[in-house]
């Protein structure tokens, strides 16, 4: 029987699964491990479960004992993972795509409407008990009939366009690549972000983190948007400039801005945390027990189909 080093606790239901398939090395306590107990751990195992809590970069790639034969990462990215160097050794590495589309689509609408309608002032208001109703209290700026912008327009993207159609938003987007008109469903393509962020009056971030995307959004491309626009992000934490994104918070260049990724989570950056135009979350796009279930799921049959000879379905290198 294979031998899996799980390094995140999962739900229980997900854990028996596990153990009726494979021998187990579980994680009780949920601690996040550092990259030295992950390879002092795994050391007599066959394959890793990993979370996006987990940086398996070259360094602990190559440290790795050379029973690991796969790394199934319980995510719908990989960057936490040096695939270049996985590969180099031997190692497949998978993902869990499509599971979590829906419940991240559902966060980033929540960030937009959080943001703009000035969520995070109202509950600070709402806990003084002494707010009153007056035509000018808090407020916030309405998505119905807006234009709206989708900066990468993959499974969440289309999931996010599809949301918006019901507050009737204009759908435009930017991808590496134009979609066909079947996938577009009437949205309209920009070549670069440039032409998208001029007519962007919200603007979802649901591209993937790489090289090319890393602080895409930064002081000379919020230059781009319309003053006033609303922001939400719900792909990852480096694809903004922290401090240009609150430069343009704090001069009002940005309505508002949701967010429920970090550069360096769970730290956030302090500049943040001194502004009101701001509606923060926790991580939580993925936060829901069917999707974490259909996640850990997906992961293990990958590395079921693995270790049967078969080619995973979410291979990713």
């Amino acid at each position: 029987m294979k031998k899996i080093f799980v390094t995140r606790r999962l739900l229980k239901e997900n854990e028996d699964k596990l153990k009726e398939i494979f021998e187990v090395k579980l994680n009780a306590s949920d601690k996040i491990y550092s990259p030295s107990e992950i390879i002092e751990g795994s050391k007599d195992c066959d394959g890793l479960l990993t979370s996006v809590t987990d940086p398996i970069d070259k360094d602990t790639i190559s440290k790795l004992s050379t029973k690991i034969k796969i790394i199934a990462n319980g995510a719908v990215g990989f960057g936490n993972i040096d695939c270049k160097a996985a590969k180099e050794k031997g190692i497949a590495v998978t993902n869990t795509p499509d599971v979590l589309t829906d419940a991240t689509a559902d966060i980033a609408i929540l960030l937009l409407l959080g943001a703009s309608r000035k969520a995070y002032e109202g509950r600070i208001e709402a806990e003084r008990e002494g707010w009153k109703w007056s035509w000018d209290f808090l407020l916030g700026k309405q998505m119905s009939n807006k234009k709206i912008g989708i900066l990468g327009m993959g499974r969440i993207g289309r999931a996010v366009a599809k949301r918006a159609r019901g507050f009737n938003m204009e759908i435009h987007y930017h991808n590496r690549s134009r979609l066909d008109d079947k996938l577009e469903e009437g949205a309209i393509y920009h070549k670069d972000i440039k032409s998208l962020f001029s007519i962007s009056e919200f603007l979802s971030i649901n591209c993937p983190a790489t090289p090319d995307t890393n602080k895409i959004i930064n002081s000379k491309t919020l230059n781009y948007l319309p003053s006033n626009c609303v922001i939400g992000n719900a792909a990852r934490g480096d694809v903004v400039d922290d401090d240009a994104m609150i430069k343009a918070l704090s001069s009002q260049k940005v309505f508002a801005y949701g967010l429920d990724v970090y550069n360096g989570e769970p730290k956030i950056n302090p500049g943040y945390l001194k502004l009101k135009n701001i509606f923060l979350l926790p991580h939580l796009g993925s936060a829901t027990k069917r999707t974490r279930w259909d996640m850990a799921y997906r992961a293990t049959k990958n590395l079921e189909v693995f270790f049967k000879g078969e080619k995973p379905q979410d291979l990713v290198n």
